[in-house]
């Protein structure tokens, strides 16, 4: 028991030496680990910095940059001729202009040849529908009725409020009715619209603004209607034929542009019933002048009007009658003025509303060729004989 407590008593002492010795620390990480961030922000910032650094230097730098540019340079086209043509000055001094070489000729005829310029035109008419609307109003404008040229031309305006004919056929017509106010308000419309709208058209529109409207009676005495002449031809294969020569004199001295003669035949027929009616189909009529151009270089120039009724079966003609030629109605215009008008027979003149011009005695009556009395060698193919 002695020794039992004898070896517990060391034990005792061995644990107390050992528990009063002193003990080892722990190594310090985490401060480590604080610098070595520290250092590599550190680090970061610093190679930011030099960047930028490096780059506000470079952008102090001038550049210099090279921009070709062209530049037209005129050149004068030398003009060339066979030697120097002396040239009188303000002095009488004379000069002489120095003589094209050779080398100057080549450099011309080398020279690319510039195009024509072309010609401006007369503008379509887009619309079907009112292409045949200003048809009719000129050819009512023509034929004297205005109120309905002027109904045609406003119907007209209503489908294609663009369109520079109707405007400027609505300045012809109130041009011819004397309203020249209201005819140069439509005619600057179509000057409004220039080239490209207009056409041609924008030169017209501005002669007439510019020169003003001829007032009536202004071109009486130009031209005038001789003697019409009557060929009848009943036996025809094609029908019943009628050949009328149709001339028109011009007074010494005047000055005619024949893009603004317009002539017309108003043709009538009667029926076995005595009807008498306008021909209304325009096919049965061809007309052409006899000679080509037609200027009126010697005073006068003839229009040969053919006309034809076709032979009617009988069930046509049991219904309507035979129809027969009775007379027409001839019609000299000049611009938008009448100049003259012959009827035949004169009644007709009342039935197209066409009163006779100032001066007219009412003694011009036409001309009948008589086949009976025609020379045998006659081809009323050719220009009808002279007046007798």
């Amino acid at each position: 028991m002695g020794r039992a407590a004898g070896q517990l008593g060391g034990q005792m002492n061995a644990d107390a030496s050992q528990s009063g010795s002193p003990r080892r620390s722990a190594p310090p990480v985490f401060p480590i680990a604080c610098w070595g961030l520290g250092l590599v922000a550190f680090s970061q910032l610093l190679v930011a910095g030099l960047a930028l650094a490096e780059r506000f230097e470079s952008s102090q730098v001038v550049r210099v940059v090279e921009k070709e540019v062209t530049k037209l340079v005129p050149i004068r086209v030398p003009v060339p001729a066979a030697a120097a043509a002396p040239v009188e000055t303000a002095g009488n001094a004379v000069e002489a202009r120095p003589p094209v070489v050779a080398s100057d000729a080549r450099a011309v005829a080398s020279l690319p040849t510039m195009p024509a310029p072309t010609p401006v035109m007369v503008p379509g008419i887009a619309d079907a529908q009112t292409e045949r609307l200003i048809t009719e109003a000129r050819r009512a404008r023509i034929g004297g009725d205005m109120g309905m040229a002027i109904v045609k031309l406003e119907e007209a305006r209503k489908l294609s409020p663009d369109e520079p004919h109707v405007f400027y056929e609505l300045g012809l017509v109130h041009e011819a009715m004397g309203v020249f106010d209201m005819a140069s308000e439509h005619y600057q419309k179509v000057f409004e619209m220039g080239i490209n709208g207009a056409g041609s058209l924008y030169e017209d529109a501005a002669a007439k603004l510019r020169d003003g409207f001829a007032q009536p009676g202004d071109l009486l005495g130009k031209l005038s209607l001789e003697r019409v002449q009557i060929f009848k031809d009943p036996e025809h294969e094609a029908g019943k034929r009628v050949v009328l020569t149709v001339p028109v004199e011009k007074a010494p001295g005047e000055t005619i542009d024949p893009s603004q003669v317009l002539l017309t035949v108003a043709f009538f027929n009667r029926n076995t019933r005595g009807e008498i009616t306008q021909l209304e189909d325009q096919t049965w009529a061809a007309e052409r002048w006899l000679h080509e151009p037609v200027d009126w270089a010697d005073g006068k120039e003839s229009l040969r009007v053919e006309y034809v009724i076709p032979r009617q079966d009988g069930p046509t003609e049991h219904l309507f009658g035979d129809l027969d030629y009775y007379g027409q109605v001839v019609t000299l215009h000049y611009g938008e003025e009448v100049l003259d008008v012959q009827a035949w027979p004169r009644d007709l003149a009342a039935r197209m509303n066409r009163p006779a011009p100032a001066g007219d005695d009412g003694m011009q009556f036409p001309e009948f060729l008589d086949p009976n009395m025609l020379p045998p060698d006659f081809d009323p193919n050719l220009p009808l004989l002279p007046p007798r």
